[in-house]
């Protein structure tokens, strides 16, 4: 019995291995090796090239990238995590609608979000305009733009990762472990320092992981928004453009060994100590809020945290109202209709980026939940050695910046290779669904793995003992049990491949360009209503998602962060 069980388990795995293979770890290690090469001989040139002192341009952007992305990560805990504490520790009027407004910016794909901020508090912006108006300045008081901008959107568009880890901690924390420390005779300050911090510190650190990441594959804030700022991620983007794949390989490497060092570095930090509860009590309670002082200031931060909030969806809202061409040397839009989105969807040419990137995100997805719930099962049900390099491997896409995903495959696929059964996918539709699986595999492995380890063994064996096959099994007594929990991590998988730019603006042609290239492309045009009116479609698609998973998949999609 227990060799069929291994034969069967061996059986799993074959096709969970040749994908992991072929489109993860054979793509990077097609880099690696390509980062060697210089004209078609091993050598070291390139890396000797990306360190000579005479041309800082590749070591000023990998400084930058590291810079920035720390101070991403500092910043948005700074604001992610008091909001966490505020919203769950505290009771106060129009907490529970301040509390769902500020998740918001996961909304906006990155591009739109940088797009809004442009518009907003640019130097032609309408808030630096509309103040000068107000107090008869001569000059725009403000406008953001290079380190401090990039620092600004990423803080605004990240934060959530910090507030959401951080909340689902402090709601799942036992109360009457602070009380305990409270009666003997500790003050708040030593009870948050002694006791919540470090229950805080897996969520904290798992944050910490995905701003960062995050940050170090950011594209479209140093492109647009800091007029083409040296880092890494558009290093790699500009080195491809020029047609110099061997160095585009060094500087993806580079990028590489940083990401997995943070990492590496972040998890030992985490394995340190042991942050487990070793009581099981009922979530935190929320205490209110009686001082009036306290109570209204809490109400107007959270009105003013609002109208912030929203501001960049309702200014892109705005700008897809606004007719190309009606809006060129004024200071502010004087023309609204809705030809924009009429033209949408009267001409098919129009429709193509939104056509493309629903088909495209649908074909990665269906892909991600086959193969998410295949490899979930086996790592998390099936016993066998090296299921920890399993596991890292599937991890891999995640600790790696898109853009480098993104130039893996370009390096890997632009020949014919066993592995795409003889063709070259470079320069065709399947490249970019291919991206977004390999991307995004992690999310819904991670996701179906928490439901899978809440699921008891003996329903899946009382069938197999009753005579049922395993695939019989596995359809009608595991899968309906962890399918919400699947089903959070898959549709998260989509509302990520519907927004993703970093690797489509490295891989898309003509004729497959998703919704993320053609805003480029119409912001290139100067048709900014056109383009908002692309970026609208886009959150409108990703709010649907979210709305979907929220209210079906809610408590199992915060398990899964």
């Amino acid at each position: 019995m227990k060799n069929k069980e291994n034969r069967f388990t061996v059986l799993l795995l074959i096709p969970i291995v040749l994908v992991l293979f072929s489109y993860v770890f054979y793509p990077s290690m097609r880099t690696l090796w390509e980062s060697f090469q210089s004209d078609g001989i091993f050598s070291v040139k390139n890396y000797q090239a990306f360190f000579n002192k005479e041309s800082l341009s590749n070591l000023e952007a990998l400084w930058n990238s590291v810079y920035i992305s720390l101070l991403s990560v500092l910043f948005s805990a700074l604001i992610g995590i008091p909001l966490a504490f505020i919203f769950n520790k505290y009771d106060f009027p129009g907490r529970s609608f301040f509390s769902s407004v500020a998740i918001m910016p996961i909304v906006l794909p990155s591009l739109v979000g940088v797009m809004a901020f442009m518009f907003l508090y640019g130097e032609t912006g309408l808030v630096p305009n509309a103040l000068k108006d107000l107090f008869r300045l001569e000059g725009v008081p403000f406008s953001i733009g290079g380190v401090s901008g990039i620092l600004i959107v990423h803080a605004y568009t990240m934060y959530v990762y910090f507030y959401m880890t951080v909340s689902s901690t402090i709601r799942n924390i036992d109360p009457s472990l602070e009380e305990a420390a409270f009666n003997l005779g500790a003050s708040r300050f030593t009870v948050f320092r002694k006791v919540t911090l470090p229950l805080l510190t897996p969520a904290i650190v798992a944050a910490s992981l995905l701003v960062f990441m995050t940050s170090m594959a950011s594209f479209s804030a140093p492109f647009l928004l800091a007029g083409g700022y040296r880092v890494l991620s558009l290093q790699i983007y500009f080195s491809k453009v020029n047609g110099n794949l061997e160095m585009a390989a060094a500087q993806s490497v580079i990028l590489s060994i940083v990401s997995i060092s943070f990492l590496l570095f972040m998890r030992w930090h985490q394995n340190r100590k042991d942050y487990r509860m070793s009581s099981k009590g009922i979530g935190t309670h929320r205490s209110e809020v009686k001082n009036p002082f306290i109570k209204w200031t809490l109400v107007v931060f959270g009105i003013v945290g609002v109208i912030i909030l929203l501001l960049p969806h309702v200014t892109i809202l705005i700008l897809s109202l606004v007719p190309d061409g009606t809006w060129t040397w004024q200071a502010y839009p004087t023309v609204f209709n809705m030809e924009n989105y009429l033209l949408l969807f009267n001409d098919p040419g129009v429709w193509n980026p939104v056509r493309n990137s629903l088909l495209l995100a649908a074909v990665a997805t269906v892909g991600n939940f086959i193969f998410g719930i295949l490899t979930s099962y086996v790592l998390v049900k099936r016993k066998f050695y090296g299921k920890n390099l399993l596991d890292m491997t599937v991890m891999l896409p995640w600790a790696l910046p898109a853009t480098v995903v993104g130039m893996n495959l370009i390096l890997a696929f632009n020949e014919r290779s066993i592995f795409t059964f003889g063709n070259v996918l470079v320069g065709t539709f399947w490249i970019l669904p291919l991206a977004y699986f390999v991307r995004h595999i992690p999310l819904v492995v991670r996701s179906t793995n928490a439901a899978l380890e809440q699921l008891d063994d003996s329903l899946e064996e009382a069938a197999r003992n009753l005579g049922a096959k395993w695939f019989y099994a596995f359809r009608k007594i595991v899968l309906p049990l962890v399918l919400p929990g699947v089903l959070s991590g898959t549709l998260l998988a989509f509302v990520q491949a519907v927004g993703e730019f970093p690797t489509s603006v490295l891989l898309y042609t003509i004729s497959n360009r998703p919704i993320s290239i053609e805003i480029m492309n119409q912001l290139r045009m100067f048709n900014l209503g056109q383009a908002a009116a692309y970026g609208m479609i886009q959150i409108g698609l990703i709010a649907i998602v979210l709305f979907i998973s929220n209210q079906f998949f809610g408590v199992k999609a915060e398990r899964s962060l």
